[in-house]
């Protein structure tokens, strides 16, 4: 028995909470999975987790050898990754999960760049703007922007994402252009509102210096996706919240108009998230240093004039 893949295998299924996504995060079928505990159990002379037909738990003594496990794997995984050739030419597989807008827009654009500096990387980029399981799918690191509600994760904060309004020309023709956030308040205006996991609906707060105005508009259209919040802008159905990065091309190709543009409508965190109590590896520090550099630079908001 190779010990150490029967120790990982373990780990993976601690980690994933059965052998079915612990088999599918490392690209093995599961009853190799299950092989390897069971050997490394026998091993061990000890029972380390409780089956049932859908999860398996840890006993007390699977609780202990996995906190053993996870720092034995990582000091190796270290004193593998120290070696002068991995700090020269960091290698393989990395799975890196992004929010649509940044990964079409901001992420994969640069992505030539990265594989230039790290050809030996392999990167595999996941698009969603939902919450991942990082241990679950076996995934690197995300970006997310926002607070990140899970404080057990690990959160580097890289950039910040400034937010503008903006409308079509069509839609400004026929409702008038805003002078003051509260004229979007009247019978006049719409807004497409952005809604948070199925109910809440937020609403547009602006701030020009120290004035902030909380405007609460009629909608009549919400959505929960950014790249929707530009296409519902652009096709004339209200007031858009968006980022300048996504309306910039269509700002200058005269589809959209920025509305109110000394009012600021905010900005949100964006940070790059990694699980707790992971190695971080040679591959992944460098992905790390190079989305934050890509992401700091690319996301300082330009002036948005009339």
């Amino acid at each position: 028995m190779d010990k150490f893949s029967a120790m990982r295998a373990f780990v993976r299924v601690v980690e994933a909470g059965n052998f079915t996504k612990a088999a599918d995060s490392v690209g093995v079928p599961k009853g190799q999975m299950s092989r390897l505990v069971l050997l490394l159990e026998k091993e061990l002379k000890t029972q380390l987790l409780n089956r049932t037909t859908r999860r398996v738990t840890v006993t007390a003594d699977g609780a202990a050898y996995y906190e053993r496990a996870v720092r034995l794997l990582d000091e190796l995984d270290e004193l593998e990754s120290s070696l002068s050739r991995a700090k020269a030419a960091p290698r393989g597989r990395l799975r890196v999960d992004a929010p649509s807008a940044i990964a079409s827009l901001i992420l994969i654009p640069a992505l030539p760049d990265f594989r230039a500096r790290y050809p030996d990387i392999h990167v595999d980029v996941g698009v969603s703007d939902k919450p991942v399981d990082l241990i679950g799918e076996n995934v690197d690191c995300v970006l997310r922007a926002g607070e990140i509600a899970d404080p057990s994760l690990v959160a580097r904060r890289i950039a910040e994402i400034d937010r503008i309004v903006c409308a079509s020309p069509t839609y400004l023709a026929r409702h008038g252009v805003p002078q003051h956030p509260s004229d979007l308040e009247s019978d006049r205006h719409h807004a497409i509102s952005y809604f948070s996991h199925g109910s809440e609906r937020l609403t547009y707060v602006l701030q020009r210096g120290a004035e902030q105005y909380e405007v609460h508009a009629r909608s009549s259209v919400a959505v929960n996706d950014s790249g929707a919040m530009l296409a519902g802008g652009l096709a004339g159905l209200g007031i858009a919240r968006t980022a300048p990065f996504m309306a910039a091309p269509h700002l200058a190709a005269g589809t959209l108009t920025a509305v109110l543009p000394e009012w600021s409508a905010g900005a949100w965190p964006l940070y790059v998230v990694y699980p707790p109590h992971r190695h971080v590896s040679v591959k992944l520090r460098v992905f790390i240093d190079w989305v934050a550099e890509l992401c700091a630079r690319t996301l300082k908001a330009p002036r948005v004039r009339p």
